[in-house]
């Protein structure tokens, strides 16, 4: 039997189509001892993303960005976010949008990228698959500023940090945004050994 063989929707409602969607949904799910218990849940669809983490590993460092980001801040996080750049695929492939991410986030453009899994962070409500990359960069793959698009509301600090000082950041508290925390301790066991 499958997950599918256990679920039976009843009901979707939308209840905000507005920057992402909202729906309510009621089913019925066959528990293991076999009885059907009717169930509701909210689903937040915000589209599928991809994240990478640049690093450079002659010089043992990573790149990172640092911005706003009002669910945190209303969440209590008073301070700006350091976080590995991603983005939504927007009906991309996850390396093509994965690239162009980097280059409008950190300012490069980054050669050989490697997918090193896909995850849910967060599959209780929110729909979102993340797939997570890591690139080598070096100075010479560095194009432009970086800093995001003003028009879709971002104000990025693009950061260079010894892998180190990152990996001190997260036992800190400095760096708590989990796709991050999961490159960065990928980085430490698979490349910075």
């Amino acid at each position: 039997m499958t997950v599918s063989d256990r679920v039976r929707v009843k009901n979707v409602e939308i209840l905000s189509d507005d920057y992402y969607l909202l729906k309510k949904t009621t089913f019925e799910y066959r528990r293991a001892n076999g009885e059907w218990q009717t169930q509701a849940r909210e689903t937040y669809d915000r589209g599928n993303c991809a994240t990478v983490l640049p690093y450079n590993l002659a010089q043992r460092t990573v790149i990172l960005v640092r911005q706003f980001r009002y669910p945190a801040y209303v969440n209590g996080y008073d301070d700006l976010l350091i976080e590995a750049a991603a983005g939504v695929l927007d009906g991309e492939a996850p390396e093509v949008r994965i690239r162009a991410e980097a280059e409008e986030e950190t300012g490069y453009r980054l050669g050989d990228i490697r997918k090193i899994f896909e995850a849910f962070t967060s599959p209780g409500s929110v729909t979102e698959k993340l797939y997570f990359f890591v690139a080598e960069y070096d100075p010479s793959m560095r194009i432009g500023n970086g800093g995001g698009l003003a028009d879709e509301g971002e104000d990025i600090e693009v950061l260079e940090l010894p892998i180190d000082q990152a990996l001190a950041m997260i036992a800190d508290g400095r760096i708590v945004d989990a796709k991050t925390i999961m490159l960065l301790q990928y980085a430490a066991l698979n490349i910075f050994r």
